[in-house]
């Protein structure tokens, strides 16, 4: 695969997690407004659902459609379970920084979150998308065939 494919897939790849990113962003903000009364865990699970299914769909129909190998909910299981190991990765970095490290403002907590973990993240989803998920392998251009003579 020529590395122009590969950027466009990374483009395709960053526009689909930008909007899952302002889907979950936007709605755990809604659900946290008093008239809702969801609490902020509630909230952020919900809105990260939400943003996993929307990523998963952009994934699959767009970013690397042309690495579907699997059926739709078996697929589905694996990119779920992928997300969850990048959210792992976000919340092992705002735990070291928090925790081990000290640095205990809302700036910190949010640059080691949400910018190195998340990050982080991205990179092992990208990659796990690429090569477990959507395992793209490129088109052989199709073989010659000798016609062998025999008959002189």
């Amino acid at each position: 695969m020529g590395v122009r494919k590969e950027a466009v897939r990374v483009a395709k790849f960053s526009a689909v997690g930008t909007v899952a990113f302002i889907v979950d962003f936007l709605l755990f903000n809604l659900l946290r407004l008093e008239v809702v009364g969801i609490g902020p865990l509630w909230a952020k699970v919900i809105s990260v659902t939400v943003a996993t299914t929307v990523s998963w769909l952009g994934s699959r129909y767009w970013t690397f459609r042309d690495g579907r190998n699997q059926s739709a909910g078996k697929e589905a299981l694996w990119f779920f379970l992928v997300n969850a190991g990048g959210l792992l990765i976000a919340m092992g970095c705002l735990w070291f920084s928090h925790y081990v490290l000290g640095f205990r403002s809302a700036l910190a907590d949010n640059i080691s979150a949400n910018v190195i973990g998340v990050g982080l993240g991205n990179i092992f989803r990208y990659f796990m998308y690429r090569l477990v998920i959507y395992r793209v392998t490129p088109r052989r251009p199709p073989q010659r065939r000798e016609i062998i003579n025999l008959g002189g």
